[in-house]
C-alpha cells in the first residue's frame, strides 16, 4: 500500500490500474480494457469512439480519436458497449461527395461487458472493518452474476475472517502482486466529497451503507449477511457459563453511547440476569484530544490486540451483542448473532437491519446522514451542529439506560 509521502498516513484508496489497456483485439493497436472505468486505447488514424451504457440504452461518449486514450468518466461498474469506428478521411469525401455516392464509417471493433472467465479485481478502501463488512457480500454477488475470476484486495486482518465463508475468491492483501491481464477493476470505498458521482452513483446517506457497495457494482441492494464462520478452537475460547458480548469504542464521539449513566448501569442489568458480560473491543482505554473512553465498569476484559478470527470464535457463541453503529456490530451480524445497536450519529437503515436498533428521536440525530455536512473522519469530536454547546452528541446523551434494558427484554423474550 502506497505512503501519502506529504503526512506520512496510508491513503484511503490508491487508483493505479494498468498502464495501457490489457485486451487485445484483431485491429492493430488497438487494446481496450475496464480497469479505471471502461479505457480503450486508439491507433493512429481516422477512428471515432462510442461509449454505450446498455441497461440506460444512452451513449455517454462520442468522439473522434487518433493515437489517444480515451476513457469513462465512471469509475464503478457500468454495463457498458464499446464501438470504434473508422471514419472516411476528408479526401475520400470530397471524392464521395463529387461522385454523389453515399460513404458510410466503418465499424471496426464493438465490445460489449462480459466478464465471465475473466480475471476482476476489487480493491477495498480503507482499514474500516464495518465498512468492509457491508459491502464484501456484493463482491460475491457480483462474481456469481458474471462468471468471473474474482481477485479481492484488502487489509490482511480482513481475508482472516472472510477467506472460509468464500473459497472462490482470490484474496490479495497489498503486499501481493496484481494478477497480469486484468479485465476490470473496481474501487471500492466512500469517496470524499460523498456527491462525487465519477468515483460512486448513488451517495451513501441516502442509500444506506450496505447499498452503497451494491451500485458501485451493479447489483441488487438486496441486504446481505457476510458469511463469519467460527474455528476450529472457538470452543476452547468461549466461556462455560451464558454470556453476552458488548463492544463500547468507537472510531468518533459522535458514534459513542455518551450517557456517563448507560453502560454501566446496563453491564449491571446483564449480570443480574445471569450472564457473564464480556468487553470484546479491541482497545481497552482510548484517548483521543479532550476525550477518553474507558472500558465499562463490571465488564471483564477481553480487549486486547486479538485477530479478529479470535473475536469471531468468542461472539458467535454468545447469546447476543450489544455494540454501537460500529465494526464489530457488523462483525456479529456477519457471525449470527442478534445485536442490540445503540445509535444517534446515523439514521435507520444505515446499517443493516435489526429490530433491537436503540435510537432516540427527541433530539437533534442523524447528522451522518445529513447531506449539508461532509463529516470529516479525522476529527474525532465532530459534533456538526452542537459542537462546543450544552447540546453537543445530545443524541446518544438522551438515549436512557432503561430504553436498552427494554430492548435487551424484548431480545430475550424472542430469542431465549
Amino acid at each position: 500500500m502506497e505512503q501519502n509521502n506529504a503526512t506520512g498516513k496510508t491513503p484511503y484508496m490508491t487508483f493505479d490500474p494498468p498502464q495501457t489497456p490489457t485486451q487485445e483485439t484483431s485491429v492493430e493497436g488497438l487494446r481496450f480494457d475496464f480497469n479505471a472505468g471502461l479505457r480503450v486505447s486508439v491507433p493512429e488514424g481516422n477512428y471515432r469512439v462510442r461509449f454505450i451504457d446498455r441497461d440506460a440504452a444512452l451513449t455517454v461518449y462520442d468522439a473522434k480519436a487518433s493515437g489517444v486514450i480515451a476513457t469513462s468518466t465512471k469509475r464503478y461498474f457500468v454495463n457498458f458497449r464499446l464501438e470504434v469506428y473508422e471514419t472516411p478521411t476528408e479526401e475520400e469525401q470530397k471524392v464521395a461527395k463529387a461522385k454523389e455516392e453515399p460513404l458510410e464509417e466503418k465499424l471496426v471493433f464493438s465490445h460489449d461487458y462480459d466478464a465471465k472467465g475473466k480475471k476482476v479485481l476489487m480493491k477495498f478502501a480503507g482499514a474500516a472493518m464495518g465498512d468492509l463488512l457491508a459491502w464484501f457480500p456484493y463482491a460475491e454477488a457480483f462474481r456469481l452474476t458474471h462468471g468471473c475470476e474474482l481477485y479481492a484486495w484488502m487489509d490482511k486482518r480482513y481475508i482472516e475472517i472472510l477467506q472460509a465463508g468464500y473459497p472462490e475468491i482470490h484474496f490479495l492483501s497489498p503486499e501481493d502482486a496484481r494478477p497480469k491481464d486484468l479485465y476490470a477493476t473496481y474501487y471500492i470505498g466512500l469517496f470524499a466529497p460523498w456527491d462525487n458521482r465519477d468515483l460512486q452513483p448513488t451517495d451513501w446517506r441516502v442509500v444506506g451503507l450496505q447499498a452503497h457497495g451494491a451500485y458501485l457494482l451493479g447489483v441488487e441492494p438486496v441486504e446481505t449477511r457476510p458469511r463469519l464462520t467460527p474455528s476450529s478452537k472457538a470452543k476452547k475460547l468461549r466461556p462455560k457459563e451464558p454470556y453476552v458480548c458488548i463492544a463500547t469504542q468507537a472510531t468518533a464521539q459522535c458514534k459513542y453511547w455518551n450517557n456517563a449513566q448507560g453502560w454501566m448501569d446496563v453491564v449491571a442489568y446483564l449480570k443480574e440476569l445471569g450472564y457473564r458480560v464480556l468487553c470484546v473491543d479491541r482497545e481497552r482505554v482510548t484517548t483521543n484530544g479532550v476525550y477518553g473512553n474507558a472500558i465499562p465498569y463490571g465488564a471483564e476484559d477481553f480487549t486486547g490486540d486479538k485477530s479478529l478470527q479470535e473475536r469471531v470464535d468468542l461472539i458467535s457463541g454468545a447469546k447476543f451483542f450489544v455494540g454501537l453503529a460500529s465494526g464489530l456490530s457488523w462483525l456479529a451480524w456477519g457471525a449470527g448473532v442478534p445485536v442490540v445497536m445503540i445509535s444517534g450519529f446515523t439514521a435507520p437503515g444505515t446499517e443493516f437491519s435489526t429490530p433491537y436498533r436503540v435510537q432516540q428521536f427527541h433530539t437533534c440525530h442523524s447528522c451522518g446522514n445529513d447531506q449539508r455536512n461532509e463529516h470529516r473522519y479525522e476529527d474525532f469530536g465532530a459534533c456538526p451542529h452542537h459542537r462546543g454547546t450544552d447540546r453537543e452528541f445530545e443524541c446518544t446523551r438522551c438515549i436512557s439506560p432503561d430504553s436498552v434494558k427494554k430492548t435487551i427484554d424484548r431480545l430475550r423474550k424472542d430469542w431465549e
